[in-house]
């Protein structure tokens, strides 16, 4: 697997925007769906993101499979665009009433849930019921796209992600440290390994999200589940005092340079490859990490030597370390319109076969069932896939709850939270802000 694949999973929990469209623009796409019927598609057209090239490759195989006599009927037709570009995107096709026949959703859940309202996007639920395929969806996946969309089944889970601290089983041993339990044992790890001249952290700063995602980490062990609900429900607010301790403690990191050198600099595939050539000793990301952990190409410690544990307890937390953060990527969405029998045909058999072509061909596990067995290429692989089997309640991230505009304003500011230039206080302050503003 190329490191373009690395880039690709960039894609997948960023759920980051380059900036807030105005509102002038999402009122326009948001608006009414216009009249007239819509003309039956032509192609089965695909608008995906640039960053993300393991879904369109794995529906362009299926296209000449599994899936063949879908495409010969409706042929598939893939466009992409860059991923700070795509929520512009998005409202410009809505608008013109141009939207195509599946499309990568929003960054921010918000802007689907807007088009959902507006009629622009099909009811899946309804229509994955009337194809008869809605038994092949993961049913930890539709609850976690629920949690995300207001109780509707919006996208569709072409990936579907738990995350976690993979860490090099090698460094570990090396330096007699055993897999923490607790955030205070995870710190006294870092400090460890810092004073050996090993950097503990690899993140990128640049992202912004692998940074605020420490932060929800530690708000669910030490707040419970509900923690980022309640500030999504005006009960709580980021600058409450708990809140803040959360950001505090992430800023300590920081401060004490367990992130190696120039954070706010480091893009997701350089903090890849820190962790991957044993760089860095522990990496907090998804399990989507694991196509790149199983390509000997990039994984130059061995995927043998990698293991994957939950974000530690916080002490005399309400949070469980068995409630995982979990997500569907960037999800994958239909418009209301173009949703004939054609479409259908084409989205019946995805949902039959998709989940096994992603898994055999590129290690990536998604949110539809594995109907055909496939033998994992490692035992972290295999690790995730139990984890995920056996979870029973997970939890969101920072800005899943989020508008647009906070979720910019929480991705930009991470790395000066981490590098000292901004304090717990105004990070969190400068969040509530954008959130109260939305």
């Amino acid at each position: 697997m190329s490191l373009r694949t690395s880039r690709a999973r960039r894609a997948r929990l960023s759920l980051f925007t380059a900036g807030a469209a105005s509102m002038a623009l999402l009122a326009t796409a948001c608006g009414g769906s216009g009249s007239g019927t819509a003309a039956a598609p032509k192609n089965f057209s695909y608008l995906s993101v640039t960053e993300n090239t393991t879904v369109k490759t794995a529906l362009t195989s299926l296209s000449e499979g599994s899936c063949k006599s879908a495409n010969d009927a409706l042929p598939l037709k893939v466009e992409t665009v860059p991923q700070a570009s795509l929520d512009q995107k998005l409202q410009l096709l809505a608008g013109q009433g141009a939207l195509p026949v599946q499309f990568a959703a929003g960054n921010a859940p918000a802007l689907t849930q807007k088009l959902a309202k507006s009629g622009k996007i099909a009811d899946l639920e309804a229509k994955l019921k009337e194809l008869g395929v809605d038994d092949q969806l993961e049913p930890a996946a539709v609850s976690t796209i629920k949690a995300l969309y207001g109780g509707k089944l919006e996208v569709l889970p072409y990936e579907y992600n738990i995350e976690g601290v993979f860490y090099n089983k090698k460094i570990f041993e090396a330096n007699g440290l055993k897999v923490p339990g607790t955030w205070d044992e995870l710190v006294a790890s870092a400090a460890k390994l810092q004073a050996k001249g090993i950097q503990p952290f690899s993140a990128s700063g640049q992202q912004g999200w692998p940074l605020t995602r420490l932060i929800s980490g530690y708000l669910y062990r030490s707040l419970g589940p509900d923690a980022l609900k309640d500030v999504a429900d005006g009960k709580a607010k980021l600058t409450d005092p708990q809140y803040v301790k959360a950001a505090t403690e992430i800023a300590a990191l920081g401060k004490k340079g367990y992130f190696g050198k120039g954070v706010g600099s480091i893009d997701y595939d350089t903090a890849m490859n820190q962790f991957l050539t044993g760089k860095a000793a522990m990496l907090y990301m998804g399990s989507w990490a694991l196509a790149n952990i199983s390509d000997a190409k990039q994984d130059k410690i061995g995927a043998t030597n990698v293991g994957f544990m939950p974000f530690p307890a916080v002490a005399g937390g309400k949070g469980s370390i068995d409630q995982y953060p979990s997500n569907v990527g960037l999800g994958i969405t239909l418009g209301a319109k173009s949703f004939d029998e054609k479409t259908g045909a084409w989205v019946s058999c995805i949902a039959k076969n998709y989940g096994s072509k992603a898994l055999k061909d590129h290690g990536s596990i998604s949110g539809f069932k594995v109907n055909t067995p496939v033998t994992d290429a490692n035992k972290v692989t295999t690790q995730v896939r139990d984890t995920i089997s056996a979870s029973k309640q997970n939890v969101l991230w920072f800005e899943a709850l989020f508008g647009t505009k906070a979720t910019t304003v929480s991705q930009t500011n991470a790395a000066g939270l981490v590098s000292g230039s901004m304090s717990p206080q105004q990070f969190m302050q400068t969040v509530q802000d954008a959130l109260s503003a939305q």
